[in-house]
Formats: structure tokens, sequence, C-alpha cells
């Protein structure tokens, strides 16, 4: 391409451009010595991905994320990624991000929520740390504590380690990005057709179109109905519809334009989950309980009521730009507006000693409902993210360039409510969910939280090569300015914790300002790391990178003291610090990946209430390797496989765990995760799973007698399909084959757990036309 030819390709998409002049100009000596001295290694497209059902691929092995931020193929990014595509998932018989995340080990919903509440949606856990609120979707945040559902998704990227400089402020330990599906210019049809025998009900489709009446132009359009109860809990269903469509327009061209949308209307009844009465462990901490802390409770046990709901509505637009200037610069621009509304109610539990009650006159034990969740949320979210690729040489170093420059509006609104009445007791070892005798009543009552974080980001990345690409330097920096102001306001009056005193001249009932506050600062986030690959299908490398959490960044909330980690006065970010090596292996000619790593975590600036001199002394630290295997061994036969081993330390602060110990609570100290199939020549498909998760330990709390940990588990899963014809398979998956009872999470308290899943089968019919 000469270069008056590429001045007019500029020229043509010169408003774009120019917003992003700064960043092209780094690359303008290098692209006219491309155009003076054009190479085979210069000739070479962008490596960033358009992921896209383009062509039928049974392999579940990714090669690269979908982020344009990531320059190289995974074989030679210097950090653990690992991608989870929907060809795995749907083997599994996987609906939701919690299923598809027990792919990679480490990853899960392990705990179970506070002490008078309990956690709803995805709240995903990774490496010691929270990570509920480093859920991105397209490389856009995705905020709210719902369960996501993968109808629509190409496939689940999770990065682990400090991803501040990808995404800005986010959890210590890393980010989880979906992957959504794309029109393409393929005439498709497929979809999934399911059963359970725990009355399980579930049917998506994906068509993909051309429109011929408009050349390059396809619509793409993902649905999905679902009505299931959940095994082995009785009473708790998900139920909710879904409606996803892409149109795309310019694709096959220099120019595409891309509008997706997305509408979830979710209508389920959550889970409060089972009293840890009778678990190892427990300890009776008096009365009633005396003469039962060695009977535990039936783990089917439902102790909500019909009240008890989650309805979710979830819409989405998302308006994506790519243009190709030439093989070597792309700039893309990425548009969303999305909004989340949750309306909870879970009548939940704390099995206390005052809670537990004995009638005589029946023999029977009764439990106080008396912790009622209540939600009334929503989130919104507002940005604009342009990206410029480009790939070019200074003399004999080549570059492939990310740049960027994002904005970003977060709005979190919270509706307070006031309650009257109770629930009836609940028979703690026979519940019904038909109770009768319910006076409560709850109604908003006029106070409010709110929340907002306006950000403005700007970031560049770079891959240099040197040695023939013997070696690979790549860096990275962020700047991101942000802004939160967070409101809030309840009824004044009333008696018990969280009580508000009424100022002079009000009366109980009347609402009043709890806080006013606002918080702004600059975060510097930065990465480096370096490959070397002795021979092609090795390579070995050292990455270094920090992430960084400001006050309120996670939850939008503020607040006035002094000693609390959201605190507007004086409180500095938490910052992770990640050093990683490892060697990544293509084997078998690129068609099985297999990776190890080491790695170190250690976090600063936490709260530390017992250090008078410095309130931020407190750090923790997290060291541990993993090991890995995704691929196929032979053109029949696939494996996955994950490995992870870590230690977790409070290394300066107090301790964390209720046994006392310097750990983190809620974290495997190991974890495997395995997958395999074989394909027989006639059509028969068989293969499995074993899933190994050690004991974890709960965090600490006023509680007495419950337990202070939970025990590891194995459970096994199995799989066998058929294919009746090229289109069609049917499948059966059989999950915890044998059918082993264990503690899936615990609670901050230890007075409830999540039960594992107990033995199910689930039946399917899978087309692709």
């Amino acid at each position: 391409m000469s270069l008056a030819r590429l001045r007019e390709s500029l020229a043509s998409g010169a408003p774009a451009y120019l917003a992003l002049s700064c960043f092209g100009m780094a690359a303008t000596p290098a692209l006219a010595q491309q155009a003076d001295e054009p190479s085979e290694t210069n000739a070479t497209r962008l490596q960033g991905v358009t992921v896209s059902d383009s062509a039928v691929d049974d392999s579940i092995k990714v090669d690269h994320v979908a982020s344009p931020k990531f320059t190289q193929p995974l074989q030679d990014t210097p950090q653990t990624i690992q991608v989870i595509n929907k060809t795995l998932f749907n083997q599994q018989g996987a609906t939701t991000l919690a299923e598809a995340l027990r792919n990679t080990p480490g990853v899960g919903t392990f705990y179970a929520g506070e002490n008078g509440t309990t956690s709803s949606g995805d709240a995903i856990r990774m490496r010691g740390f929270d990570t509920s609120n480093s859920i991105y979707v397209d490389g856009v945040r995705d905020i709210g504590s719902v369960s996501r559902d993968i109808f629509n998704t190409e496939q689940v990227e999770v990065t682990k380690g400090p991803a501040g400089t990808d995404n800005g402020r986010s959890a210590p330990t890393g980010a989880i990005n979906m992957v959504t599906k794309r029109a393409n210019l393929d005439q498709s049809i497929s979809g999934i057709a399911s059963v359970g025998v725990d009355n399980q009900k579930r049917a998506n489709v994906d068509v993909n179109m051309p429109l011929t009446a408009l050349p390059n132009t396809a619509l793409r359009v993902n649905a999905v109905w679902q009505d299931s109860d959940v095994p082995g809990r009785d009473h708790v269903n998900n139920s909710h519809t879904g409606l996803a469509a892409s149109l795309g327009t310019g694709l096959g061209t220099a120019t595409r334009v891309y509008l997706n949308v997305l509408h979830v209307d979710q209508n389920n009844v959550p889970d409060g989950f089972v009293p840890t009465i009778g678990l190892p462990g427990f300890s009776s901490p008096g009365g009633a309980i005396d003469a039962i802390a060695n009977r535990p409770v039936d783990s089917s046990n439902f102790y909500g009521t019909r009240q008890d709901h989650d309805d979710v509505k979830a819409n989405m637009a998302t308006l994506i730009a790519e243009h190709d200037f030439s093989d070597s610069v792309k700039l893309t621009n990425t548009a969303r507006w999305g909004k989340t509304s949750q309306d909870y109610l879970l009548t939940s539990f704390m099995s206390t000693a005052a809670n537990v009650t004995y009638n005589a006159a029946t023999d029977t034990y009764y439990l106080a409902r008396s912790n009622p969740t209540i939600k009334d949320i929503s989130n919104r979210i507002l940005t604009d993210q342009l990206n410029l690729r480009a790939d070019f040489a200074t003399g004999p170093v080549q570059h492939n360039l990310s740049a960027g420059l994002e904005i970003t509006s977060e709005k979190q609104l919270s509706y307070a409510y006031s309650t009257s009445g109770a629930a009836p007791l609940a028979n703690l070892y026979d519940p019904d969910w038909d109770d009768t005798g319910s006076t409560y009543l709850y109604s908003r009552n006029g106070g409010i939280s709110r929340g907002q974080t306006d950000t403005y980001s700007a970031y560049l990345f770079d891959t240099a090569k040197f040695l023939n690409d013997m070696v690979l330097v790549t860096g990275g920096v962020r700047v991101d300015h942000y802004k939160t102001d967070y409101f809030s306001s309840a009824a004044c009056g009333g008696t018990g914790r969280g009580a508000v005193t009424c100022p002079t001249g009000s009366v109980a009932g009347d609402i009043v300002t709890t806080a006013d506050l606002s918080k702004k600062g600059t975060l510097f986030n930065w990465k480096l790391g370096v490959v070397v690959k002795p021979v092609e299908p090795v390579s070995v490398y050292v990455n270094y990178a920090i992430s960084q959490q400001p006050p309120g960044g996670d939850a939008f909330t503020l607040s006035a003291s002094s000693t609390a980690a959201n605190g507007i006065d004086g409180i500095k970010p938490q910052k992770a610090k990640t050093i990683e090596g490892g060697v990544k292996w293509s084997a078998l000619d690129g068609r099985l990946a297999v990776n190890a790593a080491v790695f170190q975590t250690k976090v600063d600036n936490e709260i530390d209430s017992t250090d008078l001199d410095d309130i931020q002394s407190g750090s923790k630290r997290v060291r541990g390797f993993e090991l890995s295997a995704i691929g196929n061994v032979t053109d029949a036969w696939s494996i996955m496989l994950g490995y992870s081993h870590q230690k977790t330390k409070v290394t300066s602060g107090p301790v964390v765990n209720a046994d006392g110990s310097s750990s983190l609570a809620y974290q495997p100290d190991d974890s495997f995760t395995s997958w395999t199939t074989y394909r027989l020549p006639f059509g028969l498909e068989l293969g499995g799973g074993v899933r190994y998760m050690s004991g974890m330990k709960r965090g600490t709390d006023g509680a007495v007698g419950t337990p202070a940990y939970t025990k590891g588990y194995t459970v096994v899963d199995a799989i066998v399909s058929y294919a009746l014809t090229d289109n069609i398979k049917l499948r059966v998956n059989a999950y915890n084959l044998f059918d082993k009872d264990y503690v899936a999470a615990i609670n901050k308290s230890g007075y409830r757990y999540t039960p594992g899943t107990p033995q199910t089968f689930l039946f399917s019919a899978d087309f692709n036309f």
C-alpha cells in the first residue's frame, strides 16, 4: 500500500482518527517504512480477533482473547489467561457464568454472604479475593448482583493477576470477560433443548441470516427460555427468558458496524441456603440446639416463604464500529448503554441459640425467619471506548501497539424500605413455604442510596519483538481519573442496628440525609512482561503488574469514617502487585496448549484498625502455582486439565479467619478440574470430568459454635452423546455421578451453607444446520 493511498484512507476516517492522532503519530514513521520496504512480516494482518461462528469448530482450545488490548496470541502473552469457549461449556450442559467457571481451578462462588444477608448472583472469588465486581461483557464492566446466563456468550475469558492496566479499577487478582455472539455472513441455525430429572426445562436457539436485500449485512438472533428447579433444593427455581440480536453491516469490508441488543427477564425463587447445625465442626451455642447439635437438617430444606422472589430485568445496547485503515492499522469504537434492575426478597435466618426453639407439646424444633433481605436496586452504565491497533517497525524491531481512550459513567440506585410484622416460624426439620400467619409487610419509605463513578481513561500497550521474534517485550500503562459521588438518606427514628437518630425538628419516619460525600483521584497502573522463545513451540515468560481499587470503587459507597476502606479522608487506593513466571508449550503441532505458572500477589493499603499510627498498614499475600492443558490429543480425543495450589496469608494486620489462622477465608488451597471426551467412529461420544476442591475456612465473626471450616470434596461428572445425523446430537450429562454430599459455600458467620449439587441427570438434543 502506497503512502499516498494510506493518507487517503486516513483522511476518509479523519474525525475518528484525529481523536487518537497522538497515538497514531507513533506508528507513522514505521508505516512509511512499510510502504517503501514491504516484507512478509510487515504484511501480516493485525492479530486482534473478532470472535464469530464463521466456521464450525468443535475444538475446545482457543488461541486468542477478543480484546484488542492483548496484542499477542495466548501462547506469547506473559500472563495466565484461560478461555472457556461455548464448545466446552455446551458439552457440559452449563447455562450460567458460575457453571462455566468450573473449568478454571480455584475460581468459584465459595462465599454465601454476611451474617444476616445472603449473597446473590455471581459472587465469584479468585485467588483469595472477591472478583464479582470485575465481570465484563465485551470489555465493558457489567455490574449488578445477578446470575448471568451464557446463552449469548461465545467464550468466557479469565484473566488472572492484576487487570488494572487492562480495565482500570478492578479486583486485586483478576477479571472475567464474557464475549458475546456477533452477526456474520454464514447462514446457520443451532440450538439446544434440555430436560432434567429434577424438573429442569430449557431451550435456546441461535439463528444467523445474511440479509440478501442489504449487501454485506447479516442479522443474528439468540433466544432462551428456562423454567428449572435447582437439583437438591426444594422450591428454589430459576426461570427466565432472554433475547439478543446482533445486526452487522459492512461485513467482509474495511468498515464494519454492529448493533447488539440484549434483554433478559428473570423471575426466580432465590435460595436462602441451609443451617449448618450438625455439620463437621459444629458445636452447640446452647439453648434448644444442645439436643440436636449432632442432628443435621435435610440439605434440600427450603426455609423461605412464597413471598420470596428475585426478579431481574437486564437491558443492554452496544454499538461497535470497526475500520481497517490498512492491513496494519485498525480503529474500533464501542459505545454502550446498559441497565439492570433487581427486585429481591429473601426470607433468611440466623440459626443462633435465640432463634432455635423447642415446642415440647408437638416435639418440634422451630427456626425463626428473622432476617429478611430486601434489594430494590438498579445499575446503569454509559461508556464509549476508542481503540487504535497498529503494527509497525522501528528498524529491525517489530511493534504491535494498542492505544485507547475510555469514558465511563456508572450509577447505582438503591431504595430503602420500612418493614413491619414477621414471617411465621419454620419447622427446623420440615419447613413449609406455605406456612400461614405471616404478618410481614414491607414498602419503600423514601430513603435511597445513590452512588455514581465517572472515569476518564487513557492507555497504551506495545509488544516489541527482537531477534527474529525470539524475544518479546510487552508493556502497558493506563491512567484513570475517577470521581465517585455518594448520597444516602433514611427514615429517622426506630431502634436496633442501623437506626438513624432524628435531628432537631424531625419526627420518627422523616427522611433525613445520612451521607453526601465525594471522592476523586487518579490511578496509574502498569505492567511489563518478557517472553523468550528458545524454540518455536515453547514460550518462557516473566511478568510484573499492578492494579488498584480506590475507595468506593467496588460498591459505589463512601464513608466519612477515617478507618473505613471506603473513607473519603486520607484513605488511599488498595494496591495489588503481582509477579508471575511460567512456560507455555504449544504441543502436538499446536493442537494442545500446556501451561505452567508460579505467581505471587501482594495487596497493600488494607485497613488495619489495630495500627493507630497507620490505619492502612495492612497487607495480604497469595502465593501459588497453576498447571493447565487444553486441546486435542488426537482428532477424536480432547482434554482440559487444570490444577491450582496457593497459600494465602495476612502478612500485616488482624486475622480474618474464624479459626485464628493467618490465611485468607473462602479460598481453597488446592483445586483441580478436568474434562475429556472421546469420539468413536460411529457417532458415539463418551467423556466426563473430575473436580476436586480442598477445604476452606470462613471469616472471623462473633458467632458461637458454628463451623470454622468446610471439608474438601471430589465430584465426578460424565457425558454420553450420540450423533443421530451430522446435524442432530442426543446428549446425556450426569452430574455428581457418585452422589457426593458436600458443602459448596459457607457464609461469614457459619450459620448457613450452600449444599453441593447432588446426583442428577440432564437430557439434551443439540442441533446445528
